[in-house]
């Protein structure tokens, strides 16, 4: 059974599960428009389009704080979703960001990581769904191994439907070598 709440670090990176008290040091990160520019839902930089993130973020109990350890502070979230112990054998990694500043520091490949990691201990496989047009969130998963499955579904963006492209890595593939 994947416990999708876990505290997770290395020397650079805690994980810890998100509280309703880390809403101001979290839309600190997130109140910057240009951390959703590409995104499908690039009005979440607003705080009630947040808001209503944040609070699904906690309704759902599969959040994490990203916490930069070298300064303390929260630089962003991700979550483990659509779980379901009946079945076991998949979990999705997803709903991330990361502070605008940190975008190409090896950040994101940390995070992703300690939660496959964990997460492929319990499980055969993790998917990531992406936006189809969010060129550096499907570049960064291609840095850390991902695998595009030619499955696509839609979503609600800010203007309208969005397609969603699917990603994935099973067990197999991630212990053959260390993310980007």
């Amino acid at each position: 059974m994947l416990d999708r709440q876990p505290v997770l670090q290395d020397d650079r990176v805690r994980l810890r599960p998100l509280q309703a008290d880390d809403w101001d040091a979290l839309y600190a990160v997130a109140g910057n428009r240009e951390l959703w520019a590409l995104h499908p839902r690039s009005d979440r930089w607003q705080q009630s389009v947040f808001r209503e993130f944040f609070d699904d973020a906690l309704a759902k109990q599969g959040a994490l704080a990203i916490i930069d350890r070298k300064g303390g502070r929260i630089v962003g979230s991700s979550r483990f979703q659509s779980y379901d112990p009946a079945d076991g054998g998949v979990v999705e990694i997803g709903w991330t960001f990361i502070a605008r500043e940190l975008w190409g520091s090896g950040m994101n490949a940390r995070v992703k990581r300690l939660m496959l990691s964990h997460a492929l201990a319990s499980v055969e496989r993790v998917v990531f769904r992406v936006g189809e047009n969010n060129l550096v969130s499907r570049r960064a998963m291609e840095k850390i191994g991902g695998r595009l499955t030619g499955r696509t579904e839609e979503a609600e963006g800010a203007t309208g439907p969005q397609r969603n492209v699917i990603y994935e890595i099973d067990r197999a593939a991630f212990a053959q070598g260390p993310l980007a």
